[in-house]
């Protein structure tokens, strides 16, 4: 069975970003605006030989009452409660912010396991960001950049430490196997080796 990996964070820290990298395809809407995604999103998802379900949450904010930002808050909770692993996003161009803190502070009272996801790591105006992650108490924080693609390696090693390394890998592979032999197809132009490809296989 594939695990479940929530994606969380503050608004506007780029989790629809990171997840619809996850999922290939723009399934999430992205905006600068705070506060777009205000449905959890689902959708199949990978990283390297790693297959899960991914859930982009609406933006977590400090509200407790009856307001949209409260109600979104607390389906961002229940989808929490669903997960094998959680990504906790913040903005290393902006730096922790008190709402991050606030948030860090509440799932470490969790069973889940979290990983903490420093984005928008495009450039030097990143690091004074990276190093402040540290101080939520979450870890070592990935350095990554959902929009363009960087940290995936490193993001690949930490999720498949989170969820039980090599033993997870194997179940996974062990379960591909079942499936039945893998299919392949050869194309290409004429005249260009694809029968001698063929045969040499």
């Amino acid at each position: 069975m594939q695990p479940t990996i929530v994606i969380a964070g503050r608004p506007n820290v780029g989790k629809s970003t990171l997840f619809n990298r996850l999922v290939g395809r723009r399934d999430a809407i992205v905006n600068d605006q705070p506060g777009v995604t205000r449905d959890r999103r689902e959708g199949d998802a990978r990283i390297g030989d790693i297959k899960f379900r991914a859930v982009d949450t609406a933006g977590l904010e400090d509200a407790f009452d009856d307001s949209l930002p409260a109600r979104m808050r607390r389906q961002t909770e229940v989808a929490i409660g669903d997960a094998d692993l959680v990504l906790l996003v913040i903005d290393a161009r902006a730096g922790v912010t008190p709402v991050d803190q606030h948030f860090a502070s509440w799932l470490r009272t969790l069973s889940v396991p979290v990983l903490l996801l420093a984005n928008k790591c495009e450039g030097r105006a990143a690091q004074p960001g990276v190093y402040e992650a540290y101080s939520l108490g979450l870890g070592d924080p990935v350095p990554v950049s959902a929009e363009h693609g960087g940290g995936m390696n490193m993001l690949y090693d930490a999720i498949s430490e989170a969820l039980g390394g090599v033993e997870f890998l194997e179940e996974q592979r062990d379960a591909v196997k079942e499936q039945g032999p893998l299919q392949l197809a050869i194309v290409g132009r004429p005249n260009v080796g694809k029968s001698t490809l063929v045969n040499a296989l």
